[in-house]
């Protein structure tokens, strides 16, 4: 009898185990047979995500779900970009309509713990703030009390807004609207005081504005918005492909591997540019993908750095300092474990 349970439940066992390979390898497959991933996206935010006057996306976002393509395909336009609002965000990604979001969304405990997502990790290390037209006269946050303030619905944004104003003792009348672009718009027109939402947004959503140079963005931070990469929980093969997408793009600025020098950077004796780039080891098997696999990111995409100066830093309008979102390295947050 011990022997028959115990061959049962080994079947069992076996069984499950099989299930969960063929789960964990499910989302990769299915990218691979459509030929295409599936990237939830910003409907329009400058320097994340937002198609140009050709219809081309841009964005530091948009370029991680192209650096997934380009390891996955070897071609970084097989991407297509789906448009979500914050209230359907998590939703389209939960019935499988995205294969990834990349849509500036903050890591928090509830979204970990009650949505069946995973945060791949941290993209952006943002923080909320506010904007006001110049002529309010106010050069402080503090100074709002009794102020309307615009925001978005299904944001973290509201529950930061009134947690920074109950703290201080602030009176203020919330103005809330469904999509971004309402938002920014009934601020623009006058509809509020003040506007609210990730000051990488605010930098963003000014260069909206009928006349952006009378709007100034105010120096508090109220918050800690780490903004990234979310997949389903059920498929740990994809989490650890989307996760490494990034890690290998931080790794290749530590490393000093651009675009520029990729060709020369493939033959370097340094071992850890060899993990990376697939000279030496067969890491990229780990998570289904080819021995080239960074190295394919590198050449179609860029680094982080190259990523980030061109859609937010110096080389783009927004002009954004790297500061937290610096490499460890240099006095920021950005730190990734190594390939080895």
């Amino acid at each position: 009898m011990k022997k028959l349970v115990a061959a049962a439940i080994a079947a069992g066992l076996g069984l499950a185990i099989s299930a969960t390979a063929a789960s964990a390898q499910a989302t990769l497959a299915q990218v691979k047979q459509r030929g295409m991933l599936n990237c939830g996206s910003n409907t329009g935010l400058a320097g994340f995500g937002v198609p140009d006057a050709q219809g081309t996306w841009k964005g530091l976002d948009v370029d991680y779900c192209r650096a997934i393509a380009a390891a996955i395909f070897n071609d970084a336009s097989k991407v297509k970009f789906i448009p979500l609002s914050a209230k359907d965000r998590f939703t389209a990604l939960q019935s499988g309509e995205i294969d990834v979001l990349v849509r500036n969304s903050t890591w928090t405990m509830t979204r970990d713990a009650s949505l069946g997502l995973l945060f791949t990790g941290i993209n952006y290390y943002d923080g909320q703030g506010f904007m006001v037209r110049k002529k309010l006269g106010v050069n402080s946050a503090l100074q709002l009390s009794g102020a309307s303030v615009c925001t978005q619905q299904g944001t973290t944004t509201e529950l930061n807004l009134a947690d920074y104003f109950r703290a201080n003792n602030l009176k203020y009348e919330v103005v809330a609207f469904a999509t971004s672009d309402e938002t920014v718009k009934a601020y623009d027109s006058g509809r509020c005081d003040a506007f609210t939402t990730d000051a990488s947004g605010l930098y963003a959503e000014r260069l909206k504005l009928t006349n952006p140079d009378e709007h100034i963005v105010l120096p508090e931070i109220i918050s800690k918005e780490p903004l990234g990469p979310s997949v389903r929980n059920n498929d740990p093969q994809w989490f650890n492909l989307v996760k490494w997408v990034g890690f290998a793009m931080l790794n290749a600025e530590e490393l000093g591997v651009t675009k520029a020098n990729l060709d020369a950077q493939l033959k370097s004796e340094n071992p850890e540019v060899k993990r990376l780039l697939g000279t030496e080891g067969k890491f990229g098997e780990q998570i289904g993908l080819t021995p080239d696999w960074a190295a394919r990111i590198v050449k179609l995409v860029g680094n982080y750095g190259e990523s980030f100066e061109a859609n937010v830093g110096q080389g783009s309008l927004l002009k954004i300092a790297r500061g937290q979102n610096a490499l460890w390295t240099k006095g920021g947050l950005q730190y990734a474990p190594p390939v080895r």
